[in-house]
């Protein structure tokens, strides 16, 4: 199911499976993206973009050589086949969690998200959500389809129900999906503001983390198949990562990368500092 060709790691990420209590692992699928295809590189340009950086965060004050994370690959999926290619995701997820590891999935579009949370589901069925990105996310379906990137967190509700997902950053979406947040989940517009009481609230609680980097305003991170203008700053999301740090943590996802809309590599730099960060924040706890 893996790669299993030479691969260069995740920086700090070189743990073997049996001694690492984080497993890093791609998901390179852009099978229902509805825009600019191309998430589906984001996995083999963000590793050696990595090295770029240092392991130590000065933001969490931890580092990732002193715990062990091991970067397994990426899963080998199939083209056009988008329910094989969540099956191989959701038993990827499930292998880790049953060795009593925490999952931590690179994208790929937004919907590989949707496999993980079903595999934590089973393992902590009062399994809640926090949610960044532009996007609600809450379509029925897009274009008939109920599998898709635009209904991956309706998805998840079906999952995991009322009062159990908190969204943070959104600034786009039909005016019926909004109408239908307000009855089913917590949504934040625009800014990550109310976050401290949701981690107040969440504690003690098993948390998914799930990013869509769009939650970034483009002129920060370009480098995705959907850009909304108006959304937060690098700084506005790392502030938010540093009060995560609060929170019991059992697995995350960084999605939404398509690095050749950003020949300047900002925006996989972006994407990098982001995993380290979240990288940690499972690795600490």
């Amino acid at each position: 199911m893996l790669n299993t060709y030479s691969m260069q790691t995740f920086i700090g990420c070189d743990a073997s499976f049996e001694e690492a209590d984080v497993i890093l692992f791609g998901a390179p699928f852009d099978g229902t993206t509805s825009f600019r295809p191309g998430t589906r590189f984001a996995p083999t340009a963000i590793r050696p973009d990595s090295y770029g950086l240092e392991t130590y965060s000065p933001y969490l004050d931890l580092d990732l050589e002193d715990y062990a994370i091991g970067d397994i690959g990426d899963v080998d999926l199939p083209f056009g086949n988008t329910i094989k290619a969540l099956d191989m995701l959701e038993e990827t997820a499930q292998t880790i969690l049953e060795a009593n590891k925490k999952p931590l999935m690179i994208g790929g579009e937004h919907l590989v998200s949707l496999p993980v949370i079903k595999a934590l589901v089973k393992k902590y069925p009062d399994l809640c959500i926090l949610h960044f990105d532009a996007h609600t996310d809450l379509r029925e379906d897009y274009l008939g389809e109920v599998l898709s990137h635009a209904s991956v967190i309706r998805r998840a509700w079906d999952l995991v129900g009322d009062g159990r997902i908190y969204q943070f950053g959104i600034r786009s979406g039909l005016k019926a999906e909004f109408e239908w947040a307000a009855s089913h989940t917590s949504l934040q517009k625009f800014n990550t503001n109310g976050l401290h009481e949701v981690i107040q609230a969440l504690k003690g609680k098993p948390v998914y983390l799930t990013i869509d980097l769009d939650v970034l305003d483009p002129s920060i991170f370009p480098g995705t198949g959907t850009p909304e203008p108006g959304g937060i700053t690098m700084k506005e999301l790392l502030d938010a990562l540093i009060l995560l740090k609060e929170l019991p943590l059992v697995g995350a996802d960084i999605v939404e990368l398509s690095p050749h809309y950003d020949a300047s590599g900002t925006s996989t730099a972006v994407a990098c500092k982001v995993i380290r960060e979240v990288g940690l924040l499972l690795a600490h706890q």
